[in-house]
């Protein structure tokens, strides 16, 4: 562990709480699946618009097995990527009653042979449904442990590996719900607010970036 980063963790605590928080709205483990399936290029609030109405529509992993592709494309159609999307959840949805009776299972290797599934939805159901501590690395993880200097890494498999050694077990649930939190609203990708950032000066890229703009 590197010596800034108990105070950096320290402060996130004390700015985000926590509290561990779901962004998808879901009521099981399917459910999560699927939401988190088609969350990938869109966001977390286009999901939470398409889910209930999804839901109602098919409500059971057997429905979605049963779906038909052109009706499910248009069901998720606002979400983005939606013919992939669409034939992985119903291929997902098949497997699931194949070979696992209907329920999503918690072991990793289990849950990326899922079509669509990789890591990062793997370790979304992981963490929020079977509490096994994981880190999820989308976007923002990536970029806000960047900055923070836990890893160099960009690939995310290599960025997760990375952080399981950089920050406690106990904290990597945690820790994608804090990241995701600072990097919506403090740090974006463009143009982060570093002058207001709570670590600046814990953080290798927002100290370079401070200095670049005051010696302009």
């Amino acid at each position: 562990m590197k010596k800034n980063t108990p105070e950096i963790l320290r402060r996130f605590d004390e700015h985000y709480g926590t509290e561990v928080k779901m962004y998808l709205h879901h009521e099981n483990a399917w459910q999560l699946l699927f939401a988190t399936m088609l969350s990938a290029q869109c966001t977390d609030e286009r999901v939470n618009m398409v889910t209930p109405g999804l839901f109602k529509k098919y409500p059971s992993v057997q429905a979605f097995a049963d779906a038909k592709l052109s009706e499910l494309e248009k069901d998720i159609h606002s979400t983005g990527f939606y013919h992939n999307k669409a034939k992985n959840m119903i291929a997902a949805a098949k497997m699931l009653i194949s070979d696992y009776g209907g329920e999503v299972p918690s072991d990793i290797d289990e849950l990326v042979k899922l079509p669509g599934v990789g890591r990062k939805t793997a370790n979304v159901i992981r963490g929020n449904i079977y509490g096994i501590p994981s880190i999820v690395v989308d976007t923002h993880v990536g970029r806000i442990s960047r900055h923070l200097g836990f890893t160099k890494e960009t690939d995310p498999v290599k960025v997760e590996y990375a952080l399981y050694k950089e920050i406690p077990e106990d904290r990597w649930i945690l820790w994608n719900i804090q990241a995701i939190a600072h990097g919506r609203s403090i740090c974006p990708a463009r143009n982060p607010r570093c002058a207001e950032c709570f670590v600046n000066d814990l953080c290798p890229d927002g100290k370079k970036l401070l200095k670049s703009k005051n010696n302009k």
